[in-house]
């Protein structure tokens, strides 16, 4: 009789439908290094999920987004990216576009790739520096912005007396408000009231402060199944936007943007706003990406 190990090794859990497995992929984005980073799950052929499944699939997994790869309808992309956290589906998502790029550019052999997203094609660079490794950069969607009127619920919630640059709200796909704390061991030591955050309904809550090297941010949007994401890319790109527009860093400067730190997950995300406040031309943000597991679902 064979060793356990190696009759576990030649176990077929779905020998009945080999045609029907979803197969997927995970990855660690905005890492360097595996089990860094924010996880994501990319599924790589979408075309017989039904909706209602994907998001079935999405609260499986319970990472902060999966990604379901389609055929493109835009003849300007090479695919499609429908984007779905644990509750709900996303227009648009920094770190599931950056991976789901990093596979597509990998397994069609390109270095540059366009997503057709909810929120309109998302341009991609990607260049490979190991066989799991890639360093990717998208051009983002302009974010809109505003003043955010529940800025008093928003600060009680995180436990701050008041916030050093206006509390703002940007939409680039998804709304992110941005909270500036004095310091990064504040926002460190943050245990925010998730009831509160989650009774602003379907928006993001970044407290960030200034680091050493750049920036220091977390993020919390538990109405959208995240009570806290290790890495925002989604975010990153706004950050920019909102610290040129107040003079905290100049326009075309590269930023480095550090989060996760406290759930374990160390993210390192790079973000640049080019043009100026009157004229914002591009929205960039970019990091790593790496294969780390790849599994498959029964079909049906």
């Amino acid at each position: 009789m064979s060793a356990p190990i190696e009759r576990l090794t030649a176990f077929d859990p779905f020998p009945d439908q080999p045609g029907a497995l979803l197969r997927y992929v995970v990855l660690d984005v905005f890492a360097d290094a595996p089990l860094e980073g924010n996880q994501l799950a990319v599924f790589l052929d979408g075309r017989d999920v039904p909706e209602r499944r994907m998001q079935a699939l999405a609260r499986e997994l319970a990472l902060s987004e999966t990604v379901f790869l389609l055929p493109a309808r835009d003849p300007g992309c090479e695919l499609r990216a429908r984007i779905f956290t644990p509750h709900v589906e996303l227009p648009f998502a920094g770190h599931p576009v950056l991976g789901a790029a990093a596979v597509a550019a990998r397994a069609l052999g390109l270095t540059a790739v366009v997503l057709e997203t909810g929120a309109g094609p998302v341009p991609v660079e990607v260049e490979e520096r190991t066989p799991v490794a890639s360093f990717a950069r998208m051009r983002q969607p302009v974010p809109t912005w505003r003043v955010f009127e529940r800025a008093g619920e928003v600060l009680a919630a995180l436990g701050l007396a008041a916030s050093g640059l206006p509390v703002e709200e940007y939409t680039n796909g998804p709304r992110h408000v941005y909270v500036e704390a004095p310091d990064v061991d504040t926002v460190a030591s943050l245990s925010p009231d998730r009831s509160a955050l989650r009774a602003l309904g379907d928006v993001g809550v970044s407290c960030f402060a200034r680091s050493a090297s750049g920036w220091k941010t977390r993020m919390f949007a538990p109405a959208l199944g995240v009570d806290e994401d290790p890495a925002t890319g989604s975010a990153a790109g706004p950050l920019a936007v909102h610290l040129a527009r107040h003079g905290r860093i100049g326009f075309d400067e590269e930023i480095e943007v550090v989060q996760g730190v406290e759930l374990g997950r160390p993210s390192r995300l790079l973000a640049r706003a080019r043009g100026c406040e009157q004229r914002l031309e591009a929205v960039e943000v970019a990091g790593g990406a790496v294969l780390v597991a790849a599994g498959a679902f029964a079909g049906g």
